[in-house]
């Protein structure tokens, strides 16, 4: 009976549900809706609690999406050489399943988008753009709807920055921020806006920084005001260099939130980020 809430804080305009909808969760399905809130929350130790018997329960859609959810936790973290194992297990569970489509894509077509979608990010990180490009490009194939458009505005911006192409960056970045925004999911419109101010201030245009700095601004107080402590602290990366004025303002916040992600992570989260080179040290 909590799906709903747990629909509307996974994909919705209310990321922050009351905490006896997290509890409460009976389901499979259910479930999997309560990890995505919670690492979206930072707090990725229950995450995993509840995905870990969902990769393994024995229904290939669930633990498709139970593999690449905790995969994104995992990039979340900088632990890309993990997440990109189990969004291969992700895949190779969705490959060849066909389900009735889901309004929030977690269906078959969704399941191999958000698969496809995690390797590419996996692969960029670890400095393959040509298989993140092709990976990106066969995602898109999927039709997986809105939330898939989403993600791959992300991961398409983050290719472009990674080849840099400021502003080719922008238009999908833009696309993302503009679906997320359309559909009222508030979590995705809050990281669509931290890409897209990214991709402005890398375009470089004379008007970009006052727009990238409101961008930024709005993120960082929609992730406080929602507890959306895995956006929180990379916003306040990207404030720190968008605000130099007040960059050790943002990094001393930078470096709370990360002590509190840390404590809320289990064991192979806090040691995928203490060896990460994209996660700063929580003390400084």
């Amino acid at each position: 009976m909590h799906e709903p809430a747990l629909r509307a804080a996974a994909f919705g305009g209310d990321p922050r549900p009351d905490p006896a909808v997290l509890r409460g969760t009976g389901t499979p399905r259910a479930r999997l809706l309560a990890a995505i809130v919670l690492g979206a929350q930072g707090r990725y130790a229950s995450a995993a609690a509840l995905l870990d018997p969902l990769r393994t329960a024995g229904d290939p859609l669930l633990g498709s999406l139970a593999a690449s959810t905790l995969a994104a936790h995992r990039r979340q973290l900088g632990g890309h050489r993990k997440a990109r194992a189990l969004d291969g297990e992700a895949f190779a569970r969705a490959a060849t399943l066909h389900s009735d489509p889901d309004p929030d894509g977690l269906d078959a077509a969704g399941a191999r988008a958000d698969a496809l979608l995690g390797l590419a990010a996996d692969n960029l990180a670890l400095g393959r753009l040509s298989a993140a490009r092709r990976l990106a490009a066969r995602a898109e194939r999927e039709h997986a709807g809105w939330r898939a458009d989403v993600r791959r505005g992300w991961v398409g911006a983050e290719i472009e920055l990674a080849a840099g192409q400021g502003a080719a960056a922008v238009a999908p970045a833009e696309r993302a921020f503009e679906t997320a925004v359309a559909r009222g999911a508030r979590r995705h419109a809050t990281k669509s806006g931290i890409v897209l101010a990214v991709a402005l201030r890398a375009a470089e245009a004379p008007d970009h920084r006052n727009i990238s700095d409101a961008l930024v601004g709005k993120a960082m107080a929609t992730a406080e005001e929602c507890e959306l402590l895995s956006l929180l602290w990379p916003a306040a990366l990207v404030a720190a260099d968008l605000r130099p004025g007040h960059a050790e303002e943002y990094r001393f916040r930078v470096a709370e939130v990360l002590h509190a992600v840390l404590r809320s992570a289990d064991p192979c989260g806090r040691r995928i980020a203490g060896e990460s080179p994209w996660v700063p040290a929580p003390g400084g």
